[in-house]
C-alpha cells in the first residue's frame, strides 16, 4: 500500500515489464472466456441477475480468505468511490453485459464492450487536460478497433433475410446494453485512478464485489429464481461457475487492478482489444464454431494496432 497521486504520465519503468504485459493478457483473456461461460450458465436456465450474484458471492468470499483486513475505507471518500466501482465495475456492468447476451451474439457483446478503452481515453482527455492521449496510443487503438471489427464480422452468419430482420430488431437493445456496459467499464478504470495509491489490488477486487453484490440484490426481485439444487450438481454449471467466480472474477479482477497501477489505465485499456479475438477463438475450440481467413486477419491486426500503440506511445514520450 502506498501514498500519493497516480497519473498515466508518471508511471515508473516497472509498470512496462514483460510479466505487468502477460498479465494484462491473462486478464483479457479471462474475461473473453467469460462470455462463453456466461452463455453455457444461461442456457441451463440462469438469469443474468443470477449468473453475477452467484459468481460474486464465490468471489467475495475467497477475496474474504485472503484479505480479511481493513474492511471499512480510509474515510468517507473512499468508501462512496467503492460504491461507485461496485455499481460500475460490478452490478449494472454484468447485469448489463449479461442481459445483452438474451439479445444479441456473443461476439457482438464482445466487441462493444471492448470499445470502453477508446471511452477511458476521451474520459480521461476530457477530465485531466495535461494527461491526453498522444497521437501515438490513439492512432494504435483505432488500427486494433479495426482488427476487433475483422474478427467479429467474420464470425457473422446471416442464413436469410427474415433471420436479419429479426436479429436486427433484437440488437438494438442488446447493442445498447453492451454499449452501457462499456461506458460502465471505463468509468470504473478511472475511479480506480483515485484508490490505487493507497489500497492493495485485492482490497480494490473485495470491496467491488462486496458493493456490486449488494447493489444486484434488488433486481433479485424482479425476475425470481426458478433453478433448483440439482441443478447446480451439473458438471457444465458448477464448472462454468466456478470459471467465472475464480477465474475471470477474483483472479482477473485482482491483476487488472494491479495492472493498471503500474501502467495507467489507458495502455492498460488497449489490451481489452484482444477480448473478442479470444471469444472467437475459444468458441471455435469448445462450441465448434468456424474462424474464416478473416478471423485470423482480425487477430493478427489487433495485434499490430496494441504493439504500434505501445511503441509510437514511447517514441513520442522520448521525443523531446
Amino acid at each position: 500500500m502506498t501514498s500519493g497521486s497516480f497519473s498515466d504520465r508518471n508511471v515508473k519503468k516497472p509498470g512496462g515489464s514483460f510479466w505487468v504485459h502477460l498479465a494484462a493478457i491473462l486478464a483479457v483473456t479471462a474475461w473473453g472466456l467469460s462470455f462463453i461461460n456466461t452463455r453455457v450458465l444461461m442456457d441451463c436456465g440462469f438469469t443474468p441477475v443470477e449468473v453475477f450474484l452467484y459468481r460474486c458471492i464465490i468471489a467475495y468470499v475467497l477475496l474474504l480468505g485472503f484479505s480479511y483486513k481493513h474492511l471499512f475505507a480510509l474515510n468517507i471518500r473512499h468508501e462512496l468511490l467503492f460504491l461507485l466501482c461496485g455499481l460500475c465495475g460490478g452490478s449494472i456492468y454484468f447485469l448489463a453485459e449479461n442481459t445483452a447476451l438474451i439479445y444479441t451474439s456473443t461476439t457482438n457483446v464482445s466487441l462493444i464492450t471492448s470499445i470502453s478503452p477508446l471511452i477511458n481515453a476521451l474520459l480521461v482527455g476530457l477530465m485531466y487536460r495535461d494527461e491526453r492521449p498522444n497521437r501515438g496510443l490513439v492512432f494504435g487503438s483505432f488500427i486494433a478497433m479495426a482488427g476487433v471489427a475483422m474478427v467479429v464480422l467474420s464470425g457473422t452468419d446471416v442464413s436469410s433475410s427474415s433471420q436479419a430482420e429479426e436479429e436486427a430488431i433484437s440488437g438494438i437493445l442488446g447493442d445498447s446494453l453492451s454499449l452501457m456496459a462499456a461506458i460502465c467499464w471505463s468509468v470504473y478504470a478511472l475511479i480506480l485512478r483515485k484508490l490505487n495509491p493507497f489500497y492493495s489490488a485485492i482490497t480494490i477486487t473485495r470491496k467491488t464485489f462486496f458493493y456490486g453484490l449488494i447493489t444486484a440484490l434488488p433486481f433479485m426481485l424482479l425476475e425470481p429464481s426458478t433453478i433448483s439444487w440439482s441443478t447446480f450438481m451439473e458438471t457444465k454449471v458448477w464448472t462454468n461457475l466456478l470459471i467465472l467466480s475464480l477465474f475471470s472474477s477474483s483472479l482477473a479482477y485482482v491483476i487488472w487492478a494491479w495492472v493498471i497501477g503500474k501502467i495507467g489505465a489507458v495502455k492498460a485499456g488497449n489490451y481489452l482489444y484482444f477480448q473478442p479475438m479470444v471469444t472467437l477463438i475459444f468458441s471455435a475450440l469448445l462450441l465448434h464454431e468456424m474462424v474464416g481467413a478473416w478471423g485470423i486477419a482480425g487477430c493478427i491486426v489487433t495485434v499490430l494496432g496494441v504493439y504500434s500503440g505501445e511503441k509510437l506511445s514511447l517514441r513520442h514520450r522520448l521525443i523531446p
